[in-house]
């Protein structure tokens, strides 16, 4: 990533989720909590991705309930060594589908 901010656009082509569900994720979690200029448009940091990235793999991948990812946001924090390595497996796994898509 080189850029400071993303749009909502951006990061929903990121996760691979829709714009939709990224907006009701940001009002359920109170971990993300993307900038919004006069006009309400969105801006992600990388935090806001990573923890992004984070609800999308508990919710999707494990199958927690939105309660049980909030436990888990609560209990292991985003710098935690174990989170980083989640991002990197969850960002190759979104590679090798968009790659089996294409085949």
């Amino acid at each position: 990533m080189d850029k400071l901010y993303y749009s909502i656009g951006e990061v929903a082509d990121m996760i691979g989720e829709p714009q939709s569900v990224l907006r009701f994720w940001e009002t359920a979690f109170d971990e993300v909590h993307p900038v919004k200029n006069k006009r309400g448009v969105r801006s992600y940091t990388e935090r806001d991705i990573d923890i992004l990235r984070r609800i999308r793999y508990l919710t999707r991948d494990c199958g927690y309930t939105l309660d049980g990812v909030r436990d888990q946001l609560r209990m292991r924090p985003l710098d935690d060594p174990k989170q980083e390595l989640v991002n990197q497996i969850t960002s190759v796994r979104r590679f090798l589908v968009d790659l089996k898509e294409q085949l």
